[in-house]
């Protein structure tokens, strides 16, 4: 029986933090016995706005790399490959870019909150702005079915799925198949400042290579509710970070519950439930960063199943651009 094939991955622009683990690496953990699984180390679309810093982009290939390996992604399951290795993704971009307008791609919801959010006004590097269709093109290039996506990244697939059924229309035959995205239950994790969501440039995440050090502190530093200044008062469960980070993290849901009603209520200071968020955190990451560290410690290795996992996917992805080629009549050498 054929598996489902999913295609996701992550910008190389830093290591991985909790949010990622919660929101992404989970999922793909579990699927990955389930479906033929790509994992894209998307250096070409860092470019898009790192394009001034390009040693940063190489540099966090690895270090995306480890962390993938490090929460438990099997490079004999599920393969990892590099984005600007696999020329096929650049081909089907500009060959995609003819069969979408300007206006499209900036009606895309995604791309204009993350215009806005970086400060671009007019300025906008083409590349960043084209992003739409540069992910149509890994999409497709896999021909997968199922794309693991946050919410706000869902426009991204629909947009995906206008230009397949575009080039299926030119070519008078279904060459692509459409995808559908899988956003996880658990919501997109605020910063642990409370501001926005945690991102890698914010300052405001814990990394998956946190030490135990750094965990405390990020913790004890979080935003909880400013009405609740003592213990005896009643404090707000809703937008505490301490929480949503609870709910994201705690596998004894009964206990989280428990702790909500109780801080509800009055009685329960911030103090506990940080040292059980503490606790359930260190938990969490240090088996992680304990593999981690070793893996680091063979950067060649580590590599080696990049540059395997390239070959392995330069093989489909230059099959698909032969098909859509093909399918639309252009000239084949």
């Amino acid at each position: 029986m054929t598996k489902p094939i999913i295609l996701t991955g992550d910008r190389t622009t830093g290591p991985l933090h909790i949010g990622h683990y919660a929101g992404s690496l989970l999922n793909r953990l579990r699927l990955q016995d389930s479906h033929e699984q790509y994992l894209l180390l998307a250096d070409m679309q860092a470019l898009t706005d790192n394009a001034h810093d390009p040693a940063k982009v190489r540099a966090n290939v690895i270090e995306v790399a480890l962390d993938y390996l490090a929460v438990g992604i099997d490079p004999a399951k599920t393969t990892i490959c590099l984005q600007s290795h696999l020329p096929a993704l650049a081909d089907l971009t500009l060959l995609y870019l003819n069969f979408v307008t300007v206006a499209r791609l900036e009606r895309n919801p995604t791309i204009k909150d993350e215009i806005r959010a970086r400060g671009f006004g007019r300025d906008i590097p083409a590349g960043f702005l084209c992003y739409p269709a540069a992910q149509a093109a890994d999409i497709t290039a896999f021909k997968a079915t199922v794309v693991p996506v946050g919410e706000d990244q869902a426009p991204l697939v629909e947009q995906t799925n206008e230009i397949a059924r575009r080039i299926n229309a030119t070519a008078g035959r279904t060459i692509l198949a459409e995808a559908r995205a899988l956003i996880p239950k658990a919501g997109r994790l605020p910063g642990v400042d409370g501001k926005a969501k945690m991102s890698k440039s914010g300052g405001n995440a814990i990394r998956l290579s946190a030490s135990a050090d750094q965990i405390r502190k990020a913790v004890q530093a979080m935003y909880t509710d400013p009405g609740h200044l003592r213990a005896e008062d009643p404090g707000q469960v809703e937008g505490n970070v301490v929480f949503t980070y609870l709910d994201a993290f705690d596998d004894d849901k009964e206990a989280v519950e428990d702790l909500k009603a109780r801080y509800r209520c009055g009685g329960l200071g911030d103090s506990v439930i940080k040292r059980r968020l503490e606790d359930v955190l260190q938990e969490l990451i240090a088996p992680i960063r304990a593999r981690r560290a070793v893996l680091a410690g063979d950067p060649a290795h580590v590599l080696g199943l990049v540059r395997e996992g390239t070959a392995r996917a330069r093989v489909i992805t230059d099959r698909t651009r032969r098909e859509v080629f093909d399918g639309l009549g252009l000239m084949m050498l």
